[in-house]
């Protein structure tokens, strides 16, 4: 049995490269209306969020919530 953890930096699989269509981090701010779910996420993008948050003294959540919206968009075109 293989016990060997893979490397999460490495690609799985076929790659596919996508154009970078996410905005900019402040257009992650404004405000919409909201569903509460449960998520996990690393420390480290949890603390990227907070520091950006913090700069543009805005909620880190609202900032990922506005990022998903962002993805989900995408998939609308």
């Amino acid at each position: 049995m293989n016990n060997t953890i893979p490397d999460p930096a490495e690609p799985i699989g076929n790659v596919t490269i996508v154009k970078d269509f996410l905005p900019p981090v402040n257009q992650l701010i404004p405000r919409q209306k909201t569903v509460t779910i449960t998520m996990e996420f690393t420390q480290e993008s949890i603390e990227f969020f907070k520091r950006e948050a913090k700069r543009r003294n805005s909620s880190y959540q609202e900032m990922i919530s506005n990022l998903v919206d962002a993805y989900a968009k995408q998939g609308k075109v």
